[in-house]
């Protein structure tokens, strides 16, 4: 397929699976999908316990996440597909890599904490009390009760928070299990992240064998403040798009 509209040429639509990070939920990509989709197939879901879905027994876990995602895989006839994965979709996208590489053809991540210890689990925990956000950022607080809905996003917050706790106490990716994935991976982050440390991500990126590192300028955690173009751009480079200036 050639497409001469905007910058890029795409020879072929890719499939392309958005995961979403933790509290968030498949709708944060709206924006983002419209944009990918003149150039992939993409495919957006909620994990368990998110956007209104049921929290799962055993609560929440990367294990859990990760083979939610095989499953959805499977059930829309998806043998391989490539993954952009925000913060802990990043993660999920990271560990269906190590552990499913035969699912996953390309991946990024964009503002992914994968340094977990229960320093930095307690710290993230903190930020995860719902009556403190009800009580100082009522907008965020009734913005998560509308992602949720008709769930009740104070448990989705304490669920969370019991699953951070595990993972500082026992991280599901160790340092040795980077090397040992192979497939291309772009790292991003934002040069404003305060949740995600330049040095982390830039140390997991070292041990890849097969991957590229970019920062995205003026850009904080949160994926509602990513400039989508800006982040486009990044995403045509990675899949090899020729760029013609028009």
């Amino acid at each position: 397929m050639t497409n001469f509209s905007g910058l890029s040429v795409l020879k072929k639509m890719k499939n392309l699976l958005l995961l979403h990070g933790a509290i968030g939920s498949k709708s944060q990509f709206d924006s983002i999908k419209v944009e990918l989709g003149n150039d992939f197939n993409v495919f957006t879901f909620n994990f368990p316990g998110h956007g209104g879905e049921v929290i799962p027994d055993g609560g929440f876990s990367i294990e859990m996440f990760a083979e939610t995602v095989v499953d959805f895989l499977d059930s829309n006839s998806l043998d391989k597909v490539s993954i952009f994965g925000y913060s802990m979709g990043g993660y999920v996208g990271m560990y269906l890599a190590k552990k499913f590489p035969e699912r996953v053809e390309r991946l990024i991540t964009l503002a992914t904490k994968f340094q977990w210890n229960e320093e930095t689990s307690d710290k993230e925990v903190q930020m995860l009390n719902p009556e403190k956000i009800e009580a100082k950022i009522p907008a965020f607080a009734a913005e998560l009760k509308r992602r949720h809905q008709p769930a009740d996003w104070k448990e989705v917050l304490r669920a969370t928070g019991n699953f951070l706790t595990v993972m500082g106490k026992n991280n599901p990716l160790k340092s040795d299990d980077y090397p040992e994935i192979d497939i291309p991976i772009l790292i991003l982050l934002g040069d404003r992240d305060k949740m995600v440390t330049l040095d982390e991500t830039v140390n997991v990126y070292k041990l890849l064998p097969n991957a590229q590192f970019g920062v995205l300028p003026n850009t904080p955690h949160p994926i509602e403040q990513v400039n989508v173009k800006m982040l486009l751009m990044f995403f045509k480079g990675f899949f090899n798009t020729r760029i013609f200036v028009i």
